[in-house]
């Protein structure tokens, strides 16, 4: 992918640091919820050159992928600064791994939409308690769930302002601002791994498959997220028919 010289960036880029002036400004405190995907090495490096008082956190649901961790002990290193790592509750965990097995989640929508609840939705809820808005590094183009997205936009799922500061960015100014500013990424992201989860729940994508297709791949494409983000259709008809 060629690399975007800094003049066409740097409008987009501007853009986004105004948002997050804008934002802090309406809401007084900000919290950016660090996926640790490439949308959020950009994300990191934009607040935490330029707004050090946003809280940034990260959620370990326990099966991310051993790339991950070492990504994120690189990007503390980088910044020397500690992202707040959110676990989820030891006991719901617990409860879940008996109920439905190490790996219950491939069975049914439920079972993995349970699963999700339980290791990063509820960490999020606890996360982003008593602040006015949280940050997302969601793109337009990811999905068609979030192409319909506003830049701000009150969050109802869980009461608060949602702010997407790379919303109409490219995959192409993504990288271009990785590459220009050489900032640290995930290895999986030159093994053919766009978005990137738990271990289990994320692959590699094939040619002419869409950026987002390696997650939670054995279902129907209406059903693939998590619940932090609104979905389009869904239902408990979206497992994928055998091959």
């Amino acid at each position: 992918m060629a690399v975007l010289p800094m003049p066409e960036l740097e409008p987009k880029a501007t853009a986004a640091r105004l948002l997050l002036r804008r934002a802090l400004g309406e809401h007084g405190r900000l919290v950016y919820s660090n996926s640790l995907g490439a949308e959020a090495m950009v994300l990191t490096d934009i607040i935490w050159t330029h707004f050090p008082q946003i809280d940034v956190f990260s959620i370990d649901t326990g099966r991310l992928h051993e790339e991950t961790y070492e990504l994120l002990e690189r990007l503390q290193r980088r910044y020397q600064r500690t992202v707040r790592v959110v676990y989820p509750d030891a006991a719901a965990l617990e409860r879940l791994v008996a109920h439905q097995g190490v790996n219950g989640f491939y069975q049914s929508i439920e079972a993995r939409l349970e699963c999700c609840r339980v290791r990063k939705v509820e960490p999020f809820r606890r996360a982003i308690a008593g602040f006015p808005a949280w940050i997302t590094g969601v793109r337009r183009e990811q999905s068609a769930g979030r192409a319909n997205g506003r830049l701000i936009e009150w969050d109802t799922d869980h009461g608060l302002y949602k702010i997407s500061p790379l919303l109409d960015w490219s995959e192409e100014d993504i990288w271009s601002y990785i590459r220009l500013h050489q900032l640290p990424y995930n290895p999986l992201h030159d093994r053919q791994f766009p978005s990137i989860g738990c271990s289990p729940c994320t692959r590699a994508i094939q040619p002419g498959e869409s950026r987002r297709a390696g997650r939670w791949w054995w279902e129907r494409a209406e059903s693939r997220e998590c619940g932090l983000h609104p979905t389009v259709g869904g239902g408990t008809s979206a497992l994928a028919a055998p091959a």
